[in-house]
């Protein structure tokens, strides 16, 4: 399995990555109510937080296949390292906007967890790009 991601560190980098990614899915999705009640919203908002982990979720799935069950592991790859990287830097560049310039639905519990954690997850994401070009781009 090292082998396929280009050894231990890249491996772990991966590893350490999907965890976040499940960690916010089972907030989002089994943990619903402690997820809403962090962040001073209305149990109203329940529907959109599940939808919102629902896309971690489908992402750790896809990680878990490309790790353990897929006989290619990361080969050829690309288009969902990509999405991810993507995905990472648009929450993280949507994060700054929310904290830093809208201030729409700030509280007294507002944090900057939602600038933290997806640029924390653009930058392994990035690293995952790079570390496993020569393997994700074949």
């Amino acid at each position: 399995m090292i082998d396929k991601f280009n050894g231990i560190f890249y491996l772990v980098v991966f590893v350490v990555h999907f965890l976040g990614y499940a960690f916010y899915a089972y907030k989002c999705i089994f943990a619903t109510q402690s997820f809403l009640d962090q962040y001073a919203m209305d149990k109203t908002g329940a529907i959109m937080t599940r939808f919102f982990g629902s896309f971690f979720l489908g992402s750790v799935l896809m990680a878990i296949y490309i790790m353990f069950i897929r006989s290619g592991g990361v080969e050829n790859t690309w288009g969902f390292f990509n999405l991810i990287f993507v995905q990472n830097l648009m929450a993280f560049l949507i994060g700054i906007y929310a904290i830093k310039i809208s201030k729409l639905g700030h509280t007294d519990k507002t944090s900057i967890e939602g600038v933290i954690a997806p640029g924390v997850l653009t930058i392994l994401s990035a690293i995952l790009c790079y570390g496993l070009a020569d393997k994700i781009y074949t």
